[in-house]
């Protein structure tokens, strides 16, 4: 997205050196993500929006072969340079691809180390550093592509997943839990007031243990009333206390025993599938040791 941008290809080398580091990647069965076909990515968003993203991308190519400029600007915070479009294919392609491996029983459950991030993807409007919302694509990917009649999407990023909440809200089929910092980015938090959300706001510098406890007395009813037949998860790892983005002071063992609460639900409701798709995570010493704690649970290492 341009020089100085927290949202970096910096931030999937810092994963990819943490899981080597630590060993977590000789586990892992690695899968390289295909493109996503736009007629899926058009369950979650308009075709307004993607052929408006796709004529931007095109326009910024044909510029930049004439000598224009190399990034065009999606928003104030979210720009495109001539590979975006093949990246967020690629993001919302692995999130498809992970649903279609877990359902297939060929994984129990799936991290996809994507970019750029998803969760502030509207319906029609790209914003906070995401084009399409992958999570949500996902998600309605496997109910209409699977046939499930139920899915829970579990958001942990900093800040609220508003694009999620706006695609899913209403649809009695998808039950959305998050906590977020709040007030904060974006303005207003949690709006629809839809039963099917339960979107915690909390104040900055929570830490894990009020956030625990905040999972347990809220989500946990909420998704086992649900019974999920999969999760998916939006996997930010900005409300780290070491992350500069937000001021929350969640560790790695709080991201551990999310998974862990996540987990259990999955074994209960939903023959164990996951899919987790990253989100925000901007310390990058931070998001890899986050992201190998939450692999370390999800893979039972």
């Amino acid at each position: 997205m341009g020089r100085g941008h927290p949202e970096c290809p910096e931030r999937l080398d810092a994963i990819e050196d943490r899981l080597l580091i630590s060993g977590v990647a000789d586990v892992l069965d690695r899968r390289e993500a295909p493109m996503a076909p736009l007629v899926d990515i058009e369950l979650a968003h308009s075709r307004t929006h993607v052929y408006a993203m796709r004529g931007m991308s095109d326009s910024l190519r044909e510029d930049l072969d004439a000598g224009g400029p190399s990034h065009v600007y999606v928003d104030p915070d979210t720009a495109m340079n001539a590979k975006t479009w093949d990246a967020i294919l690629r993001a919302s392609g692995a999130a498809i691809a992970a649903t279609d491996a877990v359902m297939a029983g060929e994984l129990e459950n799936a991290f996809c180390a994507v970019r750029p991030p998803g969760h502030h993807a509207c319906h029609d409007k790209a914003m906070g550093f995401c084009i399409f919302n992958n999570v949500a694509i996902a998600a309605k990917y496997a109910l209409e592509r699977h046939g499930l009649q139920r899915v829970a999407i579990v958001d942990f990023d900093v800040h609220h997943g508003n694009g999620t909440e706006d695609i899913v809200a209403g649809d009695d089929r998808i039950l959305m839990v998050s906590f977020y910092q709040h007030p904060f980015y974006p303005h207003g938090g949690s709006r629809s007031g839809a039963d099917n959300l339960v979107n915690l706001p909390v104040p900055a510098y929570t830490k894990g243990e009020m956030v625990r406890d905040l999972i347990t007395k809220h989500w946990i009813p909420r998704l086992e009333a649900h019974r999920p037949e999969m999760i998916f998860i939006s996997a930010g790892f900005d409300a780290h206390r070491e992350d500069d983005l937000g001021q929350m002071g969640l560790v790695e063992q709080d991201y551990a025993w999310i998974t862990q609460r996540l987990k259990d639900v999955a074994a209960r409701h939903a023959g164990k599938r996951i899919v987790s798709c990253l989100e925000g995570g901007y310390n990058l010493s931070a998001l890899g040791r986050s992201v190998e704690a939450h692999l370390r649970v999800l893979a039972d290492v």
